[in-house]
């Protein structure tokens, strides 16, 4: 392949640098095509623009590939926790075991949230989405730590990391608590990550609280599944926000902001949506399966399909399992998940979606954990930003050291021409 893109315009040829990643992906670099040439490209939703390059995260859509800093999803899913899948997204290996005790130590310095949050989420209604809240909770936390991050400086750059994965964890929970009404919860040292979730979540001060340990496996496979995903939205909006030097939290609070949309976020809540529609609707899977397949009806069939993954989501293929053995565990008896199976056992066997590659993605699978576990579905997107926390952190991380000019993107002016102006009474 030649190293060399030529563009023309007008009779005139411009050239341009061709770049190639590691794993033969190819771009044209048009860093200098305005100076150049004095036009730009227009890709509304920049679906075919590359905003940098980056060592955090490949994706292969079309051959159902994910990988964190090299590693495959199946071997980082099957055989790390989210931790170490955490500090490889950061810092970009996989921890020692030193290193991994000394991040968990260092993180436990920041499990205490400063009390005086209390007063900010009273001031949230019962009824505020916990999305909402957890934006605001997250960019309140500026408030308490002013202090800028020297992204050049190591130790600062470490202590703010553990800080956030410390800090986040908590506040999320409280988004729960605070629409059930119940008192706020501390993190327990003693405990790992995800335990401290489950009893951050459910624990109450009338009697312990024992987790169960199928569901902190699923879990923590569901977080690692979550924890980053090259230049999504969510992503995106990360790196364009701290690369106005924003700091940490207010450009993981606009990160949240961006995942809350349903079109991001928000879409293993609108399986539980259509799920419950369909309950709602006499229950019959059958019935709506015939209505996905019909051009002409509006049903849409959420958690199946993806716009990325072409053939396979290989997080869809993980968490299967998950989702089996957690429904297993806890033998739950529900006429939601009931109908949920039975729309995947009859996509994965019918031509029509198996032709279409309409198969149950991450987001199917878990919705159905999550309604398992009496997660309400509003809180279901805050799960899934606590599993992305440590993609942001490493993606604004990489921004900033390798000092990435401030995000502005141009473009094309279709609004009316000069005019004049007329004084008000001439309108």
């Amino acid at each position: 392949m030649s190293n060399i893109a030529t563009l023309e315009i007008d009779g005139k040829k411009y050239e341009f640098p061709v770049v190639v990643g590691t794993e033969n992906e190819v771009a044209i670099d048009i860093d200098k095509l305005r100076g150049e040439t004095g036009a730009i490209t227009l890709d509304p939703g920049y679906k075919n623009s590359g905003s940098c390059k980056s060592e955090i995260t490949f994706l292969d859509g079309e051959k159902g590939i994910l990988r964190y800093r090299g590693y495959s999803i199946e071997d980082l899913a099957g055989k790390s926790n989210f931790l170490e899948v955490s500090y490889l997204l950061i810092f970009g290996e996989l921890p020692t075991a030193a290193e991994l005790t000394k991040f968990e130590n260092t993180i436990h310095k920041y499990t205490l949230v400063n009390e005086e949050m209390k007063n900010i989420i009273d001031g949230f209604p019962k009824t505020a989405h916990p999305m909402g809240v957890l934006a605001s909770l997250t960019s309140a936390l500026t408030a308490f730590n002013p202090k800028s991050v020297d992204v050049n400086n190591e130790k600062e750059m470490y202590e703010a990391v553990c800080k956030t994965m410390a800090k986040f964890l908590v506040i999320a929970t409280w988004t729960y608590r605070k629409a059930k009404g119940f008192p706020l919860n501390y993190y327990d040292n003693t405990q790992g990550y995800v335990e401290n979730f489950m009893q951050l979540m459910f624990g109450l001060p009338t009697e312990p609280y024992q987790s169960n340990p199928v569901v902190v496996d699923a879990l923590d496979k569901l977080f690692i599944l979550h924890a980053d995903h090259e230049q999504n939205c969510s992503t995106s909006t990360v790196r364009i926000v701290g690369s106005s030097h924003a700091g940490l939290f207010a450009s993981i609070s606009a990160g949240v902001s961006a995942l809350w949309g349903p079109l991001h976020g928000g879409a293993n809540q609108a399986v539980l949506e259509m799920l419950e529609e369909i309950q709602k609707n006499g229950g019959d899977a059958d019935k709506y399966l015939a209505k996905a397949k019909d051009k002409e009806d509006p049903f849409r069939l959420m958690g199946f399909g993806h716009r990325v993954y072409k053939n396979f989501d290989p997080r869809a293929k993980i968490i299967k399992k998950a989702a089996d053995d957690v429904l297993a565990s806890l033998g739950v008896d529900d006429p939601i998940l009931t109908i949920a199976k039975k729309l995947e056992e009859s996509a994965l066997e019918d031509e029509y979606f198996k032709s279409r590659s309409l198969y149950p993605n991450v987001d199917f699978y878990s919705g159905i954990i999550y309604r398992a576990m009496g997660i309400p579905t509003e809180m279901f997107t805050v799960l899934f930003a606590i599993g992305r926390l440590p993609g942001w952190i490493a993606q604004w991380k990489e921004m900033r050291v390798n000092k990435e000019p401030i995000g502005r993107p141009r473009q094309i002016y279709v609004g009316e021409p000069l005019r004049d102006f007329k004084p008000v009474d001439k309108r």
